[in-house]
């Protein structure tokens, strides 16, 4: 059996994967998180084959505990789900320690196959983004932002002020201007509209 840790804030979403990764006979599901903190107990707790980590989630996102995850040197294997399109979110969370990849559009059989072959040592990238990532970084503009920089970027594209994306990331409101001050000189933009614009070119919105 494989064991595996579900970290998806939706509950209806969550709920079905472990319904249906139970039901397919190879799978057991040792716990479910709903935010990136849970994420990242549970699977210390648990230390599943396999976290299936949603990128998008409340406090610490997919990526940033997928860094986290990294630093405890933990054998547990991560695959990142996703409803983004954008290459950016796929070369991150593969530079970032991922075994796999895949997106939410794809179906029950290809999230099966992703999880027995990273279970078996394998890496499953799709085409698309083992492609992005044999590019040079400097390629897509978003690549030269930092992770925090990068999720105050979508928070702020998204409409959120600078107090709201400070009490989802659990910084001061500070640290998030200086943040968007980067984010602002590193992508050559005005103002947050420019941010928004930006965003929704690159298909970077948070999903």
């Amino acid at each position: 059996m494989i064991r595996v840790v579900i970290a998806e804030d939706h509950n209806l979403i969550r709920e079905a994967l472990a319904r249906m990764l139970t039901a397919s006979g190879n799978i057991e599901v040792a716990g479910e998180a709903a935010d990136g903190d849970a994420a990242i107990e549970l699977t210390k707790k648990h230390k599943p084959d396999v976290l299936l980590l949603d990128v998008t989630m409340p406090g610490k996102d997919g990526i940033q505990a997928l860094a986290e995850l990294g630093e405890l040197g933990l054998a547990t294997r991560v695959i990142v789900l996703t409803m983004h399109e954008d290459e950016a979110y796929g070369i991150r969370a593969m530079r970032g320690g991922a075994a796999g990849y895949v997106k939410k559009s794809d179906n029950l059989d290809q999230l099966l196959d992703a999880i027995e072959r990273v279970h078996r040592g394998e890496q499953v990238v799709p085409a698309e983004i083992a492609a992005a990532l044999a590019r040079k970084r400097s390629e897509h503009p978003a690549q030269i932002l930092s992770q925090r920089e990068f999720q105050v970027m979508g928070y702020l594209a998204a409409g959120k002020t600078n107090r709201e994306i400070a009490e989802v990331l659990s910084i001061s409101v500070k640290t998030v201007d200086t943040h968007r001050g980067h984010v602002l000189k590193k992508l050559r933009l005005r103002n947050n509209s420019d941010i928004t614009r930006f965003a929704i070119q690159n298909r970077l919105l948070p999903v």
